[in-house]
């Protein structure tokens, strides 16, 4: 059985969000927490928001069409270019399994090819897969995973057909643990966000989120990844490049929890340093520097970070992790073969 890790930085998600300008969003990141195979994103286009003080803000990344650096041996194509979680990761309650394709699948195909993708659990756990786009398909349980299940899933996709001929010549497992049961409420208008651990309040820090202007995705988003810095202008994201405008900005800012690909992070930001007081940020959520530093220490990939009572919506479920932003019904439309029973493991 082949086991590879999920890639860094590719763009190739078709059903991806690009975010409006009010996203926020990086130009470029330090190395994400957690080591060289933690995912970035289901499809790398990033931004992230900062505050409406002078110089603070967010930015954009990647481009879809950026050319990344061979990830995979040379030899015949692979037949999947990522799977997420990476082999052995320790990750959060909210965490879906997302698998990128190299090449699309055909959708005569697709229930051939969840018929052999096989989630197995230690805890047995209802779940699905669902659609995004003909090269990506996330299994997502109907309700969070429980606190240390074990997990493992493996495409056995040997000689299995794409309608277009033979689609694949390998097999991949990857195994997986569910940690600690970590999940942060975010309320707009109160101006605080909460952390809990199993059910328990371990603290709250004062907030600012997105402005009337600019307003911050409401809905539950799982963790995509962590990083010490992340560089945020506004012009990559279309806010502003007109450096007189008060809108412009070009930082460098640490502590950056990143929610979606359209460029949501929880940060800390030299223009809004003591949050809290509704000063509004470029879409993403303000902590002060030490709660900033704390919050990326707690959190890791996959824990749910839910906000509420902004007037944008909810993120769109392949917008990084948000699968939980769909619901139950509305996940089982895009399965082909519908619920499912994990294996035992």
């Amino acid at each position: 059985m082949r086991r590879i890790m999920n890639t860094i930085g590719i763009a190739l998600v078709a059903g991806a969000v690009l975010g409006s300008a009010s996203a926020c969003g990086p130009t470029s990141t330090a190395k994400s927490a957690g080591s060289s195979d933690v995912s970035v994103a289901p499809g790398t286009s990033a931004s992230a928001g900062a505050g409406t003080g002078a110089g603070a803000g967010t930015s954009s990344s990647a481009s879809p069409s950026a050319s990344p650096s061979p990830t995979h041996p040379a030899g015949p194509a692979m037949l999947l270019d990522s799977i997420t979680p990476a082999d052995t990761a320790n990750v959060g309650v909210a965490m879906p399994i997302s698998i990128v394709f190299t090449k699309a699948v055909a959708t005569s195909a697709r229930k051939a090819i969840e018929q052999h993708l096989t989630v197995s659990a230690s805890v047995p756990t209802t779940g699905a897969w669902h659609w995004f786009s003909s090269r990506r398909v996330d299994w997502r349980p109907q309700n969070y995973w429980k606190s240390g299940t074990k997990v493992s899933v493996t495409a056995d996709l040997t000689d299995v057909g794409d309608g277009n001929g033979d689609y694949g010549t390998h097999s991949y497992q990857h195994t997986f643990t569910i940690g600690s049961d970590v999940e942060t409420t975010v309320s707009v208008t109160g101006h605080s966000m909460t952390v809990s651990n199993a059910g328990k309040v371990v603290r709250t820090m004062p907030i600012d989120a997105g402005s009337a202007v600019w307003p911050s995705w409401d809905g539950t988003m799982a963790v995509i990844d962590k990083s010490k810095e992340v560089r945020m202008t506004s012009c990559s994201v279309g806010i502003s490049c007109d450096k007189s405008s008060p809108d412009y900005y070009d930082l460098t800012l640490p502590w950056d929890v990143h929610l979606t690909d359209s460029g949501t992070y929880v940060h800390y930001s030299t223009g809004d340093p003591q949050p809290g007081h509704s000063v509004g940020s470029h879409g993403c959520v303000h902590l002060s520097l030490t709660n900033a530093e704390w919050f990326y220490n707690y959190v890791k990939q996959g824990d749910p970070i839910t906000i509420t009572g902004s007037p944008r919506g909810k993120a769109a479920a392949d917008n990084g992790y948000a699968s939980f932003n769909l619901s139950w019904s509305q996940w089982l439309a895009a399965s082909a073969t519908g619920a499912q029973q994990t294996g035992t493991l």
